[in-house]
């Protein structure tokens, strides 16, 4: 399967709590909700995201995206909305320490090594298996390069603080973008592809 992400971030890479202020306030943070005004009544947003929901063929997550998924999306059950209907729906694999048991439909719990766990989902079959959110993930399948495509949709706000896509950390590596545009409300919709180790120059002039 092709591994995806799918992440809401600001100008300077925070990807915390972009849904509401109690979303994820860990590490105090204050500034829950940013990406709320720019998305709310946006349909290029919208659109870009139903597209992507109709490409997933199975979901992946992490505890605390799982808990706020779960408590959610499962009385969001218009069958004609294409992401509540793929989230309540489609095969969820969850990724936790922590938790005993998945309670949402069609969820299970990743057994042993996560890096394991998910490769083994990458060679299950073909498909695209999707990641929302889920920020301490990320740092996990960024370290150990199981990303296929980065979908990144940029709100053009600054915070200052929070919890970044790329954070400490991560491994250097470069990206071929593969499509771009921007919305209505000035959110940026990027996808990116890896493209190997970066390549290093200068501008510094010979002596």
């Amino acid at each position: 399967m092709r591994l995806t992400t799918h992440t809401f971030v600001t100008l300077d890479g925070v990807m915390q709590g972009p849904g509401g202020p109690t979303e994820d306030p860990s590490g105090g943070f204050d500034q829950g909700g940013w990406f709320v005004p720019y998305a709310s009544d946006d349909p290029q947003f919208g659109d870009a995201i139903t597209g992507w929901f109709k490409q997933a063929d199975a979901i992946l997550l992490g505890r605390h995206t799982y808990e706020i998924f779960a408590a959610h999306w499962p009385r969001m059950d218009d069958p004609d909305d294409p992401v509540a209907h793929g989230l309540n729906t489609l095969p969820k694999h969850v990724a936790s320490t922590t938790l005993d048991s998945v309670d949402w439909q069609n969820s299970s719990l990743l057994q042993g090594d996560v890096v394991e766990a998910i490769n083994d989902l990458k060679q299950s079959g073909d498909g695209e298996l999707q990641v929302h959110g889920s920020q301490g993930l990320l740092q996990t399948l960024i370290r150990a390069r199981l990303v296929d495509e980065y979908r990144v949709i940029t709100a053009p706000i600054v915070l200052g603080k929070g919890r970044r896509l790329f954070d400490d950390g991560t491994v250097p590596t470069a990206l071929r973008p593969t499509s771009s545009s921007t919305t209505s409300t000035g959110l940026r919709v990027d996808v990116y592809e890896p493209a190997g180790e970066p390549e290093l120059g200068s501008f510094q002039l010979d002596d």
